[in-house]
């Protein structure tokens, strides 16, 4: 192993899968030999799990690397990456380990590429404690645009918790060099719709109860609006039993938000709509022009990008902080958070401010 490799902490802020993602990515596009150490030090089950082994593999083919203590439970890992390959990328988690976070590490990676690359990945597509792929579709997909990245996905199959079986086809095309994004202005909030889903064997009256009850919970606090959150029945292209939902807010300046929950045994349908629908308002009480969970998803974006970027959000996230901490070790970004004075909401809002590090790609 490289003996200048970066060190880093895995259990310091966040402590979690998050510092893995980031570290690899940037070590990935930087050309930075790592070595993470205490990973995932204070979880209830230390180390790696699946779906975090899984994407340091899909980042160590990206960039024909070489990965040492690639192990289930392994809390120490090193990361030497060699040069990025574009081309096609497979990642199995072989459980319902979230596919929008092997996305999340693998796709600033593809982004560096000489041509554009193919992510077939499996695992789960609506899992907990995760971005769910509509999530990664209509809300990260859209503003990242804004940075110049584009990407599509193909979902497969959906699968769920806890056997899987998801797979999406993500294609990703290259870029000479990310732009930086200002989002400060939310302006009003223009539109509300969402899917509510059962697939297997769970009957279709879940689906319409959970978008009832998410539509009856935001008519309290929005009234003005027509709200569209479709009941679906999905049979086809879904593998295993789950019902979810997930909810969009659009403002009139292209800000996006959302709410999302997803239903457990013994946990009635009512609930899991309500729970989406009083997180998708939370996120849009702070009036800031990002949600609690596209915020730390942004942050190696400012940090990769040439120029300034400028982002209001509501209370700044551990998730964010973490990002914030790994991105400055690995590149030559520099973040300053500022509280933001807001007449119109009675929330506090910040301003994260990036000055990118205008990471090139050396191919195009």
């Amino acid at each position: 192993m490289d003996s200048a490799a970066l060190e880093i902490d895995g259990s310091v802020m966040e402590g979690g899968g998050q510092i893995l993602r980031v570290s690899a990515a940037l070590s990935c596009i930087t050309g930075t030999s790592i070595k993470i150490f205490k990973i995932r030090a204070g979880r209830s089950t230390p180390g790696l799990r699946p779906q975090h082994l899984s994407g340091l593999e899909l980042v160590r083919d990206i960039c024909t690397g070489s990965l040492e203590g690639g192990t289930i439970g392994s809390t120490e890992i090193s990361l030497s990456p060699g040069k990025i390959k574009s081309g096609s990328h497979l990642a199995d988690t072989h459980t319902a380990g979230s596919v929008g976070l092997l996305l999340q590490v693998a796709l600033p990676c593809a982004l560096y590429a000489d041509a554009s690359s193919e992510l077939c990945l499996k695992g789960g597509t609506n899992a907990e404690m995760a971005p769910h792929i509509d999530y990664t579709v209509k809300v990260f997909k859209p503003i990242l645009e804004k940075f110049g990245v584009h990407f599509d996905c193909d979902i497969r199959m959906r699968g769920y918790y806890p056997k899987g079986g998801g797979e999406v086809l993500a294609t990703v095309n290259p870029v000479k060099e990310l732009s930086p994004v200002t989002m400060t202005e939310r302006g009003n909030i223009a539109k509300i719709y969402g899917r509510a889903f059962v697939a297997g064997v769970l009957p279709f009256k879940l689906a319409k109860d959970m978008s009832a009850a998410a539509v009856r919970t935001i008519r309290k606090e929005i009234k003005e609006l027509y709200i569209n959150i479709q009941p679906l029945q999905e049979k086809d292209k879904a593998c295993g039993n789950g019902n979810g939902i997930i909810i969009i807010a659009e403002s009139s300046t292209g800000c996006l938000f959302a709410g999302s929950a997803l239903g457990k045994k013994g946990v009635y349908a009512d609930k899991v709509g309500i729970e989406a629908a009083e997180m998708l308002l939370r996120n849009i009480r702070h009036n800031g022009c990002v949600d609690e969970f596209l915020q730390d998803q942004l942050i190696i974006f400012m940090a990769l990008a040439k120029g300034t970027s400028r982002i209001r959000t509501g209370a700044v996230t551990l998730h964010t902080q973490t990002a914030i901490h790994v991105a400055e070790q690995l590149t030559k970004a520099k973040f300053t958070i500022t509280k933001s004075e807001d007449e119109l909401s009675s929330n506090v809002n910040y301003i994260i401010e990036c000055h990118g590090s205008g990471i090139t790609n050396s191919y195009l």
